[in-house]
């Protein structure tokens, strides 16, 4: 059957925007406005570089936004779906559809004029569309570089659905995408898996290939989904001989234009392609989205802060219009509310964080510092006053077997040397251990049983039981949870089995269960009554097509925390 109740797409001119307006944003406008007024005396935009992002960074409408003309989709001569579909964000009636035009992918308009296009949407229950049981249609802004968000109500609870995109003659890929189960059902298990890390110049994507074969519900993207670094002609380690890249995107992204160009660059990868068509996905960011160990509105780099904020504010759209977010992560400005709350039955509640937007600046100048009164400062933040209530009163009403943290950087204390001569990450975690405590205790205070992290960032898989005391001698402090940290996709290239810290590392830090160098991904099976991680792990990715084995699988009991070999 095809109801002919209409989904609600993304248009950015006829759908009202809820702000998310807090003091930090407030201020964000002020200096974004001070920058309009001096903007003449900096160089660091191009000067459409510069009005595009000011244009949105203080919420002015773009020229001609609510009159771009339509252009005719039957005069587009080439395939606009390049960079495939995507599906993300599961809920019990409904799912969050993706896919942007760009016939000419690597060109700043996509190969397209300043037109908004009609796009045809479908939604079946078999892979022919025989079964069609969504359609309607959605408008791809010139303003929002022709993406296309759809937001399809009305479907059954925990089923399998399959979409597809058409304009003029054009269709798009099929994408397979699945909704949760309703709130209050058993839903006896969930297969996901955690993904980070793509640096495209650092090697091939293999491990999506590989993913998108996986029987999994949905894939977590922990962040850093692409570099903000330059990609020369031959595509860094990739190495090709078979094409040659264009000179823009060797130099490091800063303008919006930048930005989109890249995603559309790691979007052309056919095994990217290929894990976001078959599964749904559920993304948060780290740095280099942006820029490399921001904090907050503290760039890397010693620039004015007016002008990092125009960088921000320029990555945060562009993210947004290459992901498959709902309405509610729409920027304002420089600022975006990426963390949120999704729930698989009775089985799980996934607490999505933002750990890079509103944490304190890195202690001591950022890298491994020994930890001292400034770290250690009880005012420090990795998640700012409001998520962090948020996560906790969010803990104090859950009723889910597992509750699970999908977020960016480790958790877990982390030594890099025995002894007591050792030191500890300022980006991580470790660099902000009361923030960490904070989240501990709410976790106690809540009774959560079986806290499970999610980790990325740091390009190696570990496995950490959590402790409630991480200072405790000999670790005697009681496991209160999990943390499975995935490796990257690509990010630090080939790596190995046994990096050269591995013994110090396993030695220094007895709660780290499991550690290896390689690239790929983490699954979990979530079940009542257990959960299980499977490290799944690559030989290489600087050539393409390797295979895929498991390095390590650990389970762990519902009610009994900590980990052990399966």
């Amino acid at each position: 059957m095809t109801p002919a109740t209409p989904a609600t797409a993304l248009q950015p001119h006829t759908t009202p925007i809820t702000p998310t307006t807090t003091p930090t944003s407030s201020r964000h406008d002020s200096e974004l406005r001070a920058v309009a007024r001096h903007f003449g005396r900096r160089g660091f935009l191009t000067t459409t570089g510069a009005a595009a992002a000011l244009a949105f960074s203080v919420n002015l409408p773009a020229a001609g936004a609510a009159s771009a003309a339509e252009l005719d989709a039957a005069r587009i001569a080439e395939d606009p779906f390049t960079l495939g579909v995507a599906s993300g964000d599961p809920l019990p009636d409904s799912v969050l559809l993706w896919t942007r035009l760009a016939p000419v992918p690597y060109q700043a308009d996509g190969g397209l004029p300043a037109r908004r296009i009609t796009v045809q949407w479908e939604v079946a229950l078999d892979e022919r569309f025989r079964r069609v049981v969504r359609r309607g249609t959605a408008q791809a802004h010139p303003e929002y570089h022709h993406t296309v968000h759809v937001e399809v109500p009305g479907l059954a609870a925990g089923r399998v659905y399959f979409y597809r995109f058409r304009t003029g003659r054009w269709t798009s890929d099929t994408g397979r995408t699945r909704t949760a189960p309703a709130r209050g059902d058993r839903a006896p298990a969930l297969t996901l898996a955690a993904v980070s890390c793509q640096a495209y110049h650092d090697g091939y994507f293999t491990a999506y290939r590989h993913l998108a074969q996986e029987d999994v519900d949905v894939v977590f993207h922990l962040g850093d989904y692409l570099y903000e670094y330059a990609v020369n002609s031959v595509g860094g380690y990739r190495n090709y001989t078979d094409r040659v890249l264009p000179d823009h995107f060797n130099r490091e992204t800063v303008t919006l234009e930048d930005y989109r160009l890249r995603y559309a660059l790691y979007k052309t990868d056919p095994d990217l392609r290929a894990a976001h068509a078959a599964h749904p996905f559920v993304v948060t960011w780290d740095d280099h989205e942006t820029e490399n160990n921001y904090a907050g509105d503290v760039p890397e780099n010693s620039v004015p802060p007016e002008e990092f904020l125009l960088r921000r504010a320029a990555a945060y759209r562009a993210y947004f219009e290459n992901q498959p977010l709902r309405r509610p992560q729409r920027p304002d400005g420089s600022d975006m509310r990426l963390y949120r709350r999704l729930h698989w039955g009775r089985l799980a509640q996934f607490d999505i964080l933002d750990t890079r937007q509103y944490r304190s600046d890195q202690a001591y100048g950022d890298g491994w510092q020994t930890p001292g009164p400034e770290s250690e400062d009880p005012s420090r933040t990795m998640t700012g006053a409001t998520q962090e209530r948020w996560l906790l009163d969010g803990w104090a009403s859950s009723r889910a077997v597992w509750n699970v943290v999908p977020q960016q950087v480790t958790f877990a204390r982390r030594r890099n040397a025995t002894g007591e001569d050792y030191k500890l990450s300022m980006d991580s975690w470790d660099g902000y251990p009361a923030s960490r405590e904070r989240v501990l205790a709410g976790a106690e205070a809540a009774g959560v049983e079986n806290l499970m992290v999610l980790t990325g960032d740091v390009h190696v898989g570990y496995a950490f039981d959590l402790k409630r005391d991480f200072d405790a001698a000999d670790q005697d402090s009681r496991t209160v949870g999990t943390e499975l940290v995935a490796t990257s996709i690509s990010s630090g290239r080939d790596g190995s089995d046994r990096p050269a810290n591995w013994d110090t590392y396993m030695t220094a830090n007895p709660h780290m269960r499991f550690y290896n160098g390689r690239r790929g991904y983490v699954t979990v099976a979530l079940g009542e009554d257990a959960a299980r991680a499977d490290f799944r792990t690559l030989p290489a990715v600087t050539t393409p097509g390797a295979p895929i084995g498991t390095a390590a699988s650990f389970v762990t009991e519902a009610g009994n925390p900590g980990l052990e070999p399966a």
